[in-house]
């Protein structure tokens, strides 16, 4: 079990804290939530790994974590998305394109947006 870490307006990393916070969400607003975890520091990766497992999406960069794992300091932001896409994949679960996330998501797009 991963140690516990907390930062404000942040819950501990104990997997039992996620399943009451999916609980609880699924309690507030039904089935058709979509839902993500982000973890920071070390617990990063774990925490997208229990939140893909339970059906939620995940989020990882260097703004919350600057590993890669135990010792590893992480190159860059994709190489943390390898990293999560390589332990979705492990779960048998399947990565949204970036359309799919950006429909998935309701999100315009670069292309209709005054940027």
């Amino acid at each position: 079990m991963p140690d516990c870490v907390r930062h404000p307006g942040g819950i501990g990393t104990y997997p039992e804290n996620v399943l009451h916070m999916k609980r609880t969400a699924d309690r507030l607003f039904g089935n058709d939530l979509r839902w993500s975890v982000l973890g920071t520091g070390k617990n990063q990766l774990c925490l997208a790994a229990m939140s893909a497992s339970m059906g939620g999406n995940v989020r990882v960069g260097l703004e919350d974590s600057l590993w890669l794992g135990r010792g590893t300091l992480a190159e860059s932001n994709a190489a943390q998305v390898r990293q999560a896409r390589q332990i979705i994949e492990g779960l048998g679960l399947e990565i949204a394109n970036p359309n799919e996330a950006r429909e998935i998501l309701k999100l315009k797009g670069m292309s209709k947006v005054n940027f």
